[in-house]
């Protein structure tokens, strides 16, 4: 089969940050690197300051990062959302008044292989970490847990998925984005109606690929 999508180029992008809420993390480590298309990989990553903040021991045993070494190695978080702005950085970006990406939406074209995975396989029993779909569609992974690492193998289980299953290859970039809409809706209302049988209150966001940013107080 050839290239899924008549992709010349793929753009993976992985942050490694100081807690897991997109509202409040800050950013450690990023990279962005291009694949594909029968040209050389391109990667360029960055190490921030974190903005004069702490990085939780918890966050550092995963990423390996500690609060010493970002303040000792690492550039000003604000030049580096700049530089990277236009991947995935909409929360940082309005921190520094810049253009955040739900204004940018008509530029953007997203392939999320968690999305995909829990649409095509989606009774397969186990989790769905970035580690367990790279073993799952035999790609390797290297350091897990490290921004450059986890961006290529995106890219890498993104491309497997496609040479997998036609239907997907056969989708247009507009098509492949439009469809993720729909299925993370469907994926995020089935995992509410799971998580209310025990919770009546449980709300699982359903919004992708960009969580709306919250209104002041809530």
């Amino acid at each position: 089969m050839t290239s899924p999508w008549h992709l010349g180029r793929l753009v993976g992008f992985d942050l490694e940050t100081t807690s897991p809420d997109p509202l409040t993390a800050r950013i450690v480590t990023a990279c962005v690197v291009r694949c594909g298309g029968g040209q050389p990989v391109e990667s360029r990553s960055w190490l921030t300051d974190v903005d004069g903040e702490e990085i939780p021991e918890g966050a550092a045993a995963i990423h390996g990062v500690s609060t010493d070494r970002a303040r000792a190695e690492g550039v000003d978080l604000r030049a580096a959302v700049e530089e990277i702005l236009d991947a995935l950085l909409d929360r940082e970006a309005q921190r520094y008044g810049m253009t955040p990406l739900d204004q940018r939406r008509g530029e953007i074209r997203v392939v999320d292989p968690y999305v995909i995975d829990k649409q095509i396989d989606r009774y397969r029993k186990g989790k769905r970490t970035l580690t367990h779909l790279c073993q799952h569609y035999c790609v390797e992974l290297g350091d897990a847990h490290s921004a450059d690492a986890d961006a290529i193998a995106a890219c890498r289980v993104v491309w497997r998925q496609g040479t997998l299953h036609e239907h997907l290859a056969g989708m247009s970039l507009d098509e492949l984005h439009q469809a993720q809409i729909g299925w993370a809706a469907e994926q995020a209302a089935s995992l509410q109606a799971r998580f209310r049988e025990t919770d009546a209150d449980a709300v699982v966001e359903g919004a992708w690929p960009i969580i709306p940013r919250q209104a002041a107080g809530q």
